[in-house]
Formats: C-alpha cells, structure tokens, sequence
C-alpha cells in the first residue's frame, strides 16, 4: 500500500518525491476534484496526503469522502507557508460523524 501527495506547490511535492511518495501539484478546484477521484481509484492507495491550501478549496467533499469511505484515508498536511488550520478542524469531523455538539 502507498501513500499519494495532491498538492499545491512543487516544494511540497519534491520533498515528499525524497521520501518516495509520488503526486500531483494543482491549482484549481476542479483540478482538485479530478486528482482527488483519480487517486480514491488507484487500488494500491491506502493514505492520500492533501495540502491544507487544496482542502480548503473543497473541504465538504473532503469530509463526505472521509465520513463515507473507509479507504483511502484523506490527511491534511500544512504547506510550507505554515499551518492555517482553524482550531475546531478536528471538533468538526467528531460532529459530523456522530451528530453532536461538542464544547
């Protein structure tokens, strides 16, 4: 099983290409879309590593796809400009998938 990088810089790609992970850089949501379908196909696939940038361009097919879909696994990486996640990133998947509130 492998892993896969969909990112939005090349930086991101190259270092990951050291580690042998092989990807694609893309720009546009439905590049994203396109990259990100491909690779939920590749049966040799387990984790798909996603930069936070192109999550963020989709992030209600992101989390349909990790709600629904026992395989692959979807992880969202920070890129090199740093980490924008919001906070509550990890309070949301809880709330979705269980249908709760959390404080």
């Amino acid at each position: 099983m492998k892993f896969y990088l969909i990112s939005d810089n090349v930086d991101t790609l190259m270092g990951m290409r050291l580690a042998g992970i092989e990807g694609v850089v893309v720009h546009k949501d439905e590049e994203v879309r396109t990259e990100l379908q491909k690779a939920m196909d590749m049966p040799d696939v387990a984790v798909i590593l996603m930069t936070e940038t192109l999550v963020s361009l989709c992030p209600e097919l992101i989390y349909d796809l990790k709600l629904n879909r026992k395989q692959p696994l979807i992880v969202e990486i920070p890129d090199r400009h740093g980490n924008g996640r919001t906070k509550d990133s990890i309070t949301k998947y809880v709330q979705d998938a269980i249908g709760v509130k959390l404080n």
